[in-house]
């Protein structure tokens, strides 16, 4: 029994002081206590054939010292002694056996972990799970029997004083390598590998809390922590709402068009300047018609020349459109475009209008929200439903060549940012 419990016994030792070294003058509260109980037992086979024990049999009693490195999880060296009788039935089937052992518990704060104090400060729940060994012994044979223990169980409690807690404690210790029964005599285990027999204890007692502290772990709550959570928690929320997706110097959650052509001025609600309600943003079309006219200036000076006589500045629409400056966008899992998208549309109308011979690949989008299958089929629905805007406003079909390009995956895990991805694109050929 010594070479298994010194180095569990060290084992905890060095968990403690490693724990309390990394928390040390960081915790206002206390870590051990003394949990004291008393209560019954009840053993589970082997037991020799007409032997039989009350599942209230009296003695069982623990004595355990236990350190909380947390509010949530800690460590228990415990010892137990029970005394198991028979059940008074027959005189000539009389048995006393003792089990004495030691053993090592984890223990987790079930009551805190499930935030038991947003409803009570008196009730807490307490998980626990170890190993030990203990010695049975019964006047029908000389030696101990020596058996190893797996051990699990609950305890609910309830706070007295901030010093004292009652509690009541289920446990089940389950014992390999047992080779006698309970009432005394051989046990022939015929091969059986693994656990042979189970004890059950059911208890109440007193958890006694040491330390210079207010309140022990179990019942300890760290409201500055809780407060520095929830301030990191809004400075997120903040930091996400402070987001600019296109560009314009009005935040995300602010802006009612988060998409707005790149680099035009808008309003103070994010909206594109279009004072004579042309569809073309003013300063678009500002930059379009002072282009136009620096070319036809530069044609009539002879500095250039022009085949086929069109001075439309084309090649300076087709350079926004093709570095997507231009794009039409989409509301979650819809295919037509959404409102904002108004703009989109009608300046590539305009550019194909003016350019009969230009071509477009029209390109859809679908952020990376659900099945890859199903976005590469819904990119290519919005690809075709905004070349079905161009051919009913006049552009031949043909001229038209829709792809369907799935998931664009740069939204970075934003909404605002799945937003922009969300979108048909162009490329003039």
């Amino acid at each position: 029994m010594k070479k298994i419990l010194l180095p569990l016994l060290l084992i905890s030792l060095a968990s403690a002081e490693v724990n309390a070294q990394e928390g040390n003058g960081s915790n206002d509260f206390n870590k051990w206590s003394i949990d004291i109980n008393g209560g019954v037992n009840k053993a589970a086979n082997p037991f020799t054939e007409g032997y039989h024990m009350n599942a209230n049999n009296l003695f069982h009693a623990d004595l355990g010292f236990r350190y909380m490195f947390n509010t949530k999880f800690g460590l228990k060296i415990h010892g137990g002694y029970d005394v198991l009788n028979d059940d008074g039935d027959n005189p000539d089937r009389e048995f006393e056996t003792t089990v004495m052992g030691v053993g090592i518990q984890g223990y987790a704060n079930l009551g805190r972990i499930m935030e038991f104090e947003t409803w009570t400060d008196r009730i807490g729940l307490l998980g626990h799970l170890g190993v030990g060994v203990s010695q049975m012994e019964n006047d029908l044979y000389g030696d101990a029997d020596r058996l190893g223990n797996f051990i699990i169980g609950m305890g609910a409690q309830y706070r007295i004083t901030d010093r004292v807690a009652l509690n009541a404690d289920f446990t089940m210790v389950n014992n390999y390598s047992q080779h006698k029964t309970w009432d005394g005599r051989d046990y022939d285990r015929k091969g059986r590998q693994g656990f042979d027999s189970t004890l059950y204890n059911a208890t109440l007692g007193l958890s006694i809390y040491l330390g210079k502290h207010e309140k022990h772990a179990d019942w300890y709550i760290d409201e500055k922590s809780d407060e520095l959570e929830d301030i990191e928690d809004r400075l997120g929320e903040m930091e996400t709402m402070m987001n600019d997706t296109d560009k314009d110097g009005i935040p995300d959650y602010l802006d009612s068009e988060p998409n707005t052509i790149t680099g035009v001025a808008v309003d103070n609600k994010g909206r594109s300047i279009d004072k004579n309600n042309n569809n073309v943003p003013d300063e678009l079309e500002s930059y379009i018609e002072s282009k136009n006219a620096e070319i036809k200036s530069e044609i009539k000076s002879g500095a250039i020349t022009v085949n086929g006589g069109n001075t439309s500045g084309g090649g300076y629409i087709k350079e926004l459109i093709n570095g997507g400056y231009v794009n039409v966008y989409f509301d979650f899992n819809q295919d037509q475009p959404n409102r904002q998208s108004v703009n989109g549309v009608n300046f590539l109308i305009k550019y194909l209008t003016d350019n009969p011979s230009a071509t477009a690949d029209v390109i859809g989008y679908a952020d990376e929200v659900g099945d890859s299958e199903y976005n590469k089929n819904l990119s290519n629905r919005r690809a075709e439903n905004v070349k079905q805007i161009l051919v009913d406003s006049g552009i031949d079909g043909s001229r038209l060549n829709v792809i369907g390009n799935g998931e664009d995956t740069n939204a970075n895990n934003s909404k605002y940012g799945r937003k922009v991805v969300r979108r048909v694109t162009f490329v003039l050929k």
